[in-house]
């Protein structure tokens, strides 16, 4: 099924942003919690963290995020805490930086912030993943941007306008559904993603009463998650489109490396200091 959500374009408010840290009590982490891999990454020490997204409550392996969702919130909570309390500074509260599909919404953000909580942050800050992609390429953001991420459980498509979330689609396909037990089924998988993908281009293309996704799509889609190092999918999505597609430098990180990007400039957002944004269009939720 492809779900989406039309946004209004706004123009968020400048900040003078702080280097990076504001005092030796400082502490930060940018955070990508995937359906298949949690990654983090620790300010000053680069990326400490690219494992699968599994707890052990009991006897089993239990998985708390699943198809872009996070299903289990005290499972998620126990897993950072595992993971990541033990490399994050003493007597320290790190203001994190979350990415988030961009059609879960509130319901996403509120339960990544509660799960976050293990880690006596100071301040959690959520930013979507299109977004966090968009700034790993180094993509010109005052330009229409089509950011294609295809994950392990879920696909979405997303237009920016002037950085900010125009419009999008997703749909519940992803890489773990091209791991078929023969070439047939691995191709059928392919076709499906690719056909999916492409729905998704024509549906944005008709609703839209402006050019703006088709200045977009002229200039190329950017390619990002698991999914963009699969030549098999990026040929077939390549000859459907007929539009040109850039996968970003090693896509499957992207996300993690555009959050890390975004938790450099937020020690000056009003978020991290508990007050609201000014503006229609916030940087972070």
């Amino acid at each position: 099924m492809t779900v989406r959500r039309r946004f209004r374009p706004g123009s968020p408010a400048g900040h003078r942003h702080r280097p990076w840290p504001l005092c030796r009590h400082c502490c930060g982490l940018a955070l990508d919690l995937g359906s298949a891999r949690t990654r983090a990454w620790i300010a000053g020490r680069g990326m400490v963290l690219d494992v699968p997204t599994i707890t052990f409550p009991g006897a089993g392996a239990v998985y708390p995020v699943q198809r872009g969702a996070i299903v289990d919130v005290p499972g998620t909570a126990r897993m950072l805490d595992r993971l990541l309390s033990h490399r994050l500074p003493r007597l320290t509260r790190p203001l994190v930086v979350v990415t988030a599909p961009v059609l879960d919404g509130p319901a996403y953000r509120e339960r990544a912030r509660a799960a976050v909580e293990v880690l006596r942050p100071r301040a959690v800050l959520t930013v979507p993943t299109a977004r966090a992609i968009a700034l790993a390429a180094g993509a010109d953001l005052s330009l229409p941007l089509l950011v294609v991420d295809i994950g392990a459980h879920l696909t979405e498509v997303v237009l920016l306008v002037d950085g900010l979330v125009f419009d999008a689609r997703r749909t519940a396909l992803g890489t773990t559904d091209l791991a078929g037990t023969t070439d047939l089924a691995d191709a059928d998988a392919t076709a499906e993603i690719s056909e999916a993908i492409n729905t998704m281009f024509t549906s944005m293309l008709r609703q839209d009463r402006t050019s703006l996704t088709a200045e977009a799509l002229s200039r190329g889609a950017l390619l990002a998650g698991g999914g963009a190092l699969r030549p098999d999918l990026t040929h077939r999505l390549a000859g459907g489109t007929h539009a040109p597609l850039r996968a970003v430098p090693t896509p499957h990180t992207a996300a993690i490396r555009g959050a890390a990007t975004m938790l450099r400039a937020a020690h000056g957002h009003p978020s991290a200091r508990g007050t609201s944004p000014p503006g229609p269009g916030p940087l972070f939720r």
